[in-house]
């Protein structure tokens, strides 16, 4: 995010551990194909930044001293916590680095250039009164945001680990993808904030998000997908971002289930100077001349989804 990004639509779920397991068997339309399927061409490996986490995670045990934190490095963060060595050491291998690697893996070209913290607050009274005096803010969301002001991730983590692998998505795609609108950075933070790992790739899994589109559908609220990707982030923000959230997520989710995100994602990027909206990649990756024909089959398949 380029401000300090609040997610008052996100909340917790299942913590985001790696598992052996396959994706939800898609519906029409059309047949799907596995979700690790994309893969034929990868980024190359992320370049490396020059940065010293150690200096920096030395710096935070400083800011911190006394107050009952255990710090760690886990690149390219810094990640620090009050709830007790092993629950940071855990969320850190994890979450943390589990999350970053396939992340990279998969979508990621290039690394956030600074060093970048994580603070896993254990609780809600912990959460907002170290938010308070660390950053000099008062969370809106119970559960986490990330600050590009202060180069952070603020957690309660006690919520799960889902919303912190939402979060890591946004440093990377600021670094990765500039340019990137509104609706596909907090589309992918959403579809990860409940995940699995599948034949070495991550992949989301169906969640909460799913049963307010599914009533928006059934009541004939949602918006044109090709309205929704044209949004500003003033306008994906703003009134209906709930919807806007749910849609993004679940419209990747398709793309996810066909085999096709990957590609999808690698191409807008690299495209993203002609089609700024992505509009026109989305229809090249959805095999269709147009976003809203289309819809109607979309919101078809989405009804038939169940959450795990």
């Amino acid at each position: 995010m380029r401000c300090v990004l609040l997610l008052l639509a996100s909340a917790a779920c299942a913590g985001c551990r790696p598992e052996v397991a396959t994706p939800d068997p898609p519906a029409s339309p059309p047949p799907a194909v596995p979700a690790p399927a994309d893969d034929a061409t990868r980024p190359a490996p992320p370049r490396a930044p020059v940065r010293d986490c150690e200096a920096h995670a030395r710096a935070v045990r400083e800011r911190v001293a006394g107050r009952g934190f255990h710090v760690l490095v886990e690149e390219p963060f810094v990640v620090a916590g009050d709830g007790g060595k092993a629950q940071v050491e855990r969320f850190a291998t994890h979450t943390v680095h589990w999350a970053v690697q396939l992340l990279q893996r998969d979508f990621f070209a290039r690394q956030p250039e600074r060093v970048l913290e994580i603070w896993l607050f254990d609780g809600a009274g912990s959460y907002r009164k170290h938010a308070r005096e660390l950053f000099g803010d008062t969370p809106t969301t119970p559960y986490g945001y990330y600050s590009a002001q202060h180069g952070a991730l603020i957690m309660n983590i006690a919520t799960g680990g889902g919303t912190l692998v939402h979060e890591i998505v946004h440093p990377f795609v600021a670094a990765d993808f500039p340019d990137c609108p509104a609706w596909l950075d907090e589309g992918l933070g959403s579809l990860f904030e409940q995940c699995r790992e599948v034949d070495g790739h991550i992949a989301g899994r169906t969640n909460w998000r799913l049963d307010g589109l599914q009533q928006a559908i059934a009541e004939q609220r949602t918006v044109a997908l090709s309205r929704l990707v044209a949004t500003t982030s003033d306008e994906f923000y703003g009134p209906g971002s709930g919807l806007h959230y749910a849609m993004a997520r679940y419209l990747l989710y398709w793309l996810q289930q066909q085999g096709k995100l990957r590609q999808f994602y690698r191409d807008f990027r690299d495209g993203a100077a002609r089609d700024p909206t992505g509009a026109r990649t989305l229809c090249a990756a959805l095999g269709v001349q147009d976003l809203d024909a289309f819809q109607p089959g979309w919101e078809n398949w989405v009804q038939t989804l169940r959450r795990e």
